[in-house]
């Protein structure tokens, strides 16, 4: 598909003087109609800074934005929107098609303060059977479907698709390790002693079972697990009169396994196989939609969403806009339901079907079986919305409480708080967390590498300035950024001499307007005797019950949480590390035969250049190139 992009920069008005103030709002709308075109294609407005305030599709460019150069007649918000309007970009499109899904990506990509977005980042997860293998791998897999096999999907969330992955390996015993740990194998796993695994790495299945294992997984997987069970239970019986009540045992366990699978999905729909379900309930000025993803005619799990929108948009047009953005970069299924009736339905399906090249239906379900499966859908959307509202206002009630606490002029809408670990200062990380409205923004973590050579190990005070100086000089810098996320508190894990590090650093930097504040346990690290240290200020401490400290404990708790467990992947990662991993031509095979010739990748480094050619699989040339990697002088 190609769309002819067609940019007008801002007109200069030839009316007005050399000195006057730039035009916006109506007037600066109004001097682009002379030379907009009357066909398809997308705008945007932008305010004085270059900030995207709207972006929006039209059949007719010009006859789309005379609308807004008409004084009065709109609500109060699209009024602000055109009062705010320096600019307007446009791009012309061959037809409204290519508008729909230009205006959906640049909604997605920008995500502007007047149009309808939601925060998505994240693939979702498939179950892949990949077939470049002679014994098949199943396991989960994210991102583009590069890999050359089956895929299974969506899931709605990554421990859907682990509970479904840990059933399916019950169910058909086909492996999940990788193809190294599969060729190094010289005995069983644990997965095999817990009947998940056939065993294939050690012949205890031949190649022609485990391709009748990977049948079956794929019948299940398309949605025949009934004659995949029927297959089973006869073979069940067999066995059974055979009097081989081992493997009749085995068989009944599989069966098992895959009704656990279907009475954990639900509703499974009769009337449809593949099929996304979109359900919106709104409330107080929120929006929650509800996804729910059936393939196979199976129920692979549903997610909430809570889209920022305008209060004059009615419900149709918002999941208009939402099922737009939702497919920019994903391929809709045949059927999408509906809980509403969206205003340019036949359009969208027209347009997501050119992008998944086949047909595409749009649906609002009145009566029947979809009509029910929307309706759950629809509970599971109110039901969601009223515990984020319950949830929202006990937040806002505690960032009241913090402000009050900490002496605010506002509650704080981002606090960040850091933490350090390492162990006697090895691999050491330092961790930063976000909370804010919305409770933990996770999104927004950061982990920090400490680089600094001259840092003495386990100096907790040089690791914190290092931190903060990289963090706040960033902020700087990115200052003029848009996107730049200034926090209004800044939690230190640690007492006085952390919060003074951190007063220098501040000071150094000339950061003025961040609350700083650290946080110690009290006596014996009790938690519940917390005390908090303010610059010029007493170290205080708070009521044990209070619920503003049980929040603060959580947020100190989390930082602590999120900075140990980078440091244990960073200190797992340099131990599963070899300086053999590093010499080009050394694979997976050869460094275990070094490793098991020599002991370690120690005595490999003292090893001559004939002791090394001895071993198995390493020619004359590969051993110079081993010899010469940690003899570099030589």
């Amino acid at each position: 598909m190609t769309m002819s992009y067609h940019i007008r920069p801002m007109d200069s008005d030839p009316t007005s003087a050399p000195d006057a103030a730039p035009l916006k709002g109506v007037e600066r709308i109004q001097a682009y109609l002379k030379t907009l075109p009357d066909g398809p294609g997308v705008y945007r407005m932008l305010d004085a800074k270059g900030d995207v305030l709207y972006v929006g599709k039209a059949k007719s460019l010009k006859k789309r934005v005379a609308s807004y150069a008409k004084s009065g007649g709109h609500n109060e918000r699209i009024s602000r929107m055109i009062a705010d309007t320096a600019e307007m970009l446009f791009v012309s499109t061959a037809s409204e098609i290519e508008a729909l899904l230009l205006e959906s990506n640049l909604i997605k990509r920008l995500k502007p303060r007047y149009n309808v977005s939601y925060r998505d980042d994240k693939s979702f997860p498939n179950i892949l059977l990949r077939e470049d293998h002679a014994f098949a791998q199943l396991l989960k897999h994210r991102g583009a479907k590069s890999t050359k096999g089956v895929y299974f999907g969506p899931f709605a969330s990554a421990g859907a698709v682990n509970r479904t992955l840990n059933t399916l390996q019950r169910a058909f015993l086909l492996r999940s390790c990788s193809d190294s740990v599969f060729e190094s194998r010289t005995r069983p796993c644990l997965l095999f002693q817990i009947k998940r695994c056939s065993a294939p790495c050690v012949g205890r299945v031949d190649q022609a079972g485990y391709s009748e294992l990977v049948r079956e997984a794929e019948l299940f997987l398309n949605g025949k697990s009934r004659v995949v069970q029927d297959d089973l239970a006869r073979d069940m019986n067999k066995a059974s009169e055979a009097l081989d009540f081992e493997l009749a045992a085995r068989l009944r366990d599989r069966i098992r396994a895959m009704s656990h699978v279907q009475l954990n999905q639900g509703i499974n729909p009769s009337t449809f196989s593949d099929a996304d379900v979109f359900a919106l309930h709104a409330q107080g000025g929120e929006t929650c939609i509800q996804v729910f993803f059936f393939r196979a005619g199976q129920n692979w799990g549903n997610k909430p969403y809570f889209p920022r929108r305008g209060l004059e948009l009615s419900d149709g047009e918002v999941l208009e806009a939402f099922i737009a953005q939702f497919y920019d970069e994903r391929t809709a299924p045949a059927l999408i339901l509906a809980s509403d009736a969206i205003p340019n339905g036949d359009l969208l399906a027209e347009a997501l079907a050119l992008r998944a090249e086949r047909k595409i239906e749009i649906s609002v379900p009145q009566r029947g079986e979809k009509r029910e499966i929307v309706e759950m859908a629809l509970t599971n959307a109110r039901e969601q919305l009223g515990r984020r509202m319950a949830e929202n206002s006990a937040q806002r009630e505690l960032l009241s409480g913090v402000a009050d606490v900490f002496g605010l002029e506002a509650p704080p809408s981002r606090i960040e708080v850091y933490d350090n670990s390492h162990i006697m200062g090895s691999n050491a990380i330092g961790g930063m967390i976000v909370a804010g409205p919305d409770g933990f923004e996770k999104g927004e973590y950061r982990k920090f590498n400490i680089k600094s050579t001259e840092l003495t190990p386990g100096d907790d005070y040089a690791m914190m300035r290092e931190v903060l100086t990289r963090r706040f000089s960033r902020l700087i810098k990115e200052g003029e950024d848009p996107k730049t996320k200034w926090p209004d508190v800044a939690l230190i894990d640690g007492g006085p001499g952390q919060l003074a590090i951190a007063v220098q650093v501040f000071a150094d930097l000339g950061v003025e307007d961040v609350t700083l504040v650290g946080i110690s346990k009290g006596p014996d690290r009790d938690a519940g005797r917390e005390h908090f240290y303010m610059p010029g200020k007493e170290p205080f401490r708070l009521e044990p019950k209070d619920p503003v400290l049980y929040y603060l404990q959580r947020l100190r708790d989390e930082a602590h949480r999120f900075a140990i467990g980078s440091h244990r992947k960073k200190r797992s990662k340099a131990i599963g590390a070899s300086p053999l991993d590093e010499i080009a031509g050394i694979g997976a095979a050869r460094k275990r035969a070094l490793l098991q010739h020599f002991g370690s990748a120690k005595a490999v480094a003292g090893a001559g250049i004939s002791d090394i050619e001895a071993v198995e699989g390493v020619s004359r040339a590969m051993a110079k190139k081993i010899y010469d990697f940690f003899h570099p002088s030589g």
